[in-house]
């Protein structure tokens, strides 16, 4: 298997490697129809991204999150951890790739090239402590990195318009979650060369993938959904009150 240059680096690295947080959350959610951004929506009496960093802060492992905002942002400063020493705010882009490059570049100022990177939505607040441990215990060892991902229970279906082409093998179909976690150099390498050709990425995992290279799956919980439409809001809210008191 192809190996990214930097995993050579790394087993002959006696520094130890860090672990980084990067949260990309420019973004509209347009598909909630909200008049604000759908991470700044109240779920238990909180914004949404609140809860997320509030679950990422948690894992004592993560030296820093990284959070990467529209510029024009006027929720921002509504949070209660804007000040935590742990938090640093960039600049995002249009597209989730872009942003997720500028927290890149932002970190390639003081992290190393072999550092692991997380990258985690923004909208998926429900994320367990537990979770991001195993992904980075099972994945800090790993030639090229992994994701977080859930087995599919549904059926799916190919389709062209409204008609069925075929039924996808279901054994062999996961859900990609999130944090998917990378070396820095690799991935920001990764991102850049897609973004060169043309290429859209929609997450961390695909950008790899282009490189020729093959990311592990870890399982996740499948409560760890991603806040997509009106109707997730309470969904999320449940899984919230659930996990609160297991």
């Amino acid at each position: 298997m192809l190996l990214p240059k930097t995993t050579q680096s790394a087993m002959n690295n006696s520094v130890t490697p860090k672990f980084w947080g990067i949260v990309p959350a420019a973004g509209a959610g347009k598909r909630m129809g909200a008049s604000i951004p759908k991470q700044y929506l109240s779920i238990r009496g909180k914004p949404v991204l609140a809860h997320t960093l509030e679950r990422l802060l948690a894992v004592i492992e993560i030296e820093q999150l990284i959070v990467a905002l529209s510029p024009e942002d006027e929720y921002w400063e509504t949070l209660a951890l804007t000040a935590h020493p742990r938090i640093r705010r960039v600049n995002g882009g249009k597209e989730r790739a872009d942003s997720v490059l500028s927290a890149l570049q932002y970190l390639s100022g003081f992290a190393t090239a072999d550092d692991w990177v997380l990258v985690h939505d923004a909208a998926r607040l429900c994320i367990t402590v537990s979770d991001v441990r195993r992904l980075i215990e099972q994945m800090r060892h790993h030639p090229v990195g992994g994701i977080l991902a859930a087995p599919s229970s549904d059926t799916l279906k190919e389709v062209s318009g409204s008609d069925i082409l075929a039924t996808a093998d279901r054994s062999r179909i996961w859900r990609a979650q999130t944090p998917q976690m990378f070396r820095l150099h690799a991935l920001k390498n990764a991102l850049e060369q897609a973004a060169c050709s043309g290429m859209a990425v929609t997450d961390e995992a695909s950008a790899l993938e282009l490189q020729g290279l093959q990311p592990a799956i870890v399982e996740g919980r499948a409560d760890n959904i991603k806040i997509t439409r009106p109707e997730d809001l309470a969904l999320a809210a449940f899984y919230l009150e659930q996990q609160c008191s297991e």
